[in-house]
C-alpha cells in the first residue's frame, strides 16, 4: 500500500520542519515544503500530492488566497487548512472555498494523523473544538437573515427538518427526540439528505445548507 503524500505550506520554518519529521515518523511521505505562499501553487502542480497542508497566516498571500488559487486550477486537489485561528469567518470561508478540512496546530499528533487519513478518504474534517463553532455560525447566519429557505435539491419536508437539526450540530438521538421518531429513521433521513445534497458528511451538509440558503426560519424548531 503506497504512502499518503503531502505538501506543507507554512512560513514558520521550525513548525514546518517539525511537522515534516512528525509525519514521516508516522509513515506519511512529505514530498514538498515551502514557506513562500507565492510558490505554493507551482509546488502543488509539480508534486501532485494527496493532501496539501496549508497555513492561513502567511506573508505575501493569505492561506485563503492560496486555497482559491489551488481550487481554481486544481479543483480535485484536497487541501487541509492547518492553523491557530479559531475565527468563525476563517473556518466558514475555508470550507466554502473547498477546503477538505480545518485543523488546529495544537491537536494531539495521533488525532491529527487520524484526521489526515479521514480527509484523504474524502471526509471533511474539522478540529473537534470547532464543531460547535460551526453550528453556532450556521445558526447565526439564518437567524440574522430570517431565511425563507430554498429547496432546489428536492428534499422532503421531513428531510428539511433533519437538515436544519444537522446544521445545529445535533446528534441522531437528539434529532429523533425532537422530531418524535426513532434513531433508525433519523439515520435513513440523514443518509437521504447527504445523497441528495451530493456530500459525504454532516459538516459538508451544514456548510451547503448555509451557503445555498437551504435553511428555513427555525424559530419553531426546538
Amino acid at each position: 500500500m503506497s504512502k499518503m503524500t503531502l505538501v506543507l505550506v507554512d512560513d514558520h520554518a521550525l513548525f514546518r520542519n517539525g511537522l515534516h519529521e512528525l509525519l514521516e515518523r508516522r509513515g506519511l511521505d512529505v514530498i514538498g515544503m515551502t514557506g513562500n505562499a507565492l510558490e505554493a501553487l507551482d509546488l502543488v502542480k509539480k508534486t501532485t500530492p494527496d493532501l496539501v497542508l496549508l497555513d492561513l497566516r502567511m506573508q505575501n498571500l493569505t492561506g485563503l488566497q492560496v486555497l482559491k488559487q489551488i481550487r481554481d486550477e486544481l479543483p480535485e486537489q484536497q487541501v487541509v487548512i492547518l492553523t491557530t485561528s479559531i475565527e468563525e469567518d476563517d473556518l466558514l470561508d475555508a470550507l466554502k472555498l473547498g477546503a477538505t478540512g480545518y485543523l488546529l496546530k495544537d491537536l494531539e499528533p495521533d488525532a491529527f494523523v487520524d484526521m489526515l487519513h479521514q480527509a484523504y478518504a474524502g471526509e471533511t474534517v474539522i478540529a473537534p473544538d470547532l464543531t460547535g463553532l460551526l453550528a453556532k455560525a450556521a445558526i447565526a447566519t439564518y437567524s440574522d437573515e430570517k431565511r425563507g429557505g430554498n429547496n432546489s435539491h428536492q428534499l422532503t419536508a421531513r428531510e428539511m427538518d433533519v437538515l436544519q437539526h444537522i446544521a445545529k450540530g445535533r446528534s441522531n438521538k437528539e434529532i429523533a427526540r425532537s422530531l418524535g421518531i426513532v434513531d433508525g429513521t433519523v439515520k435513513l433521513h440523514v443518509r437521504a439528505v447527504l445523497k441528495k445534497l451530493g456530500v459525504k458528511s454532516r459538516v459538508q451538509a451544514a456548510i451547503m445548507a448555509v451557503s445555498e440558503n437551504l435553511l428555513q426560519d427555525t424559530d419553531t424548531i426546538d
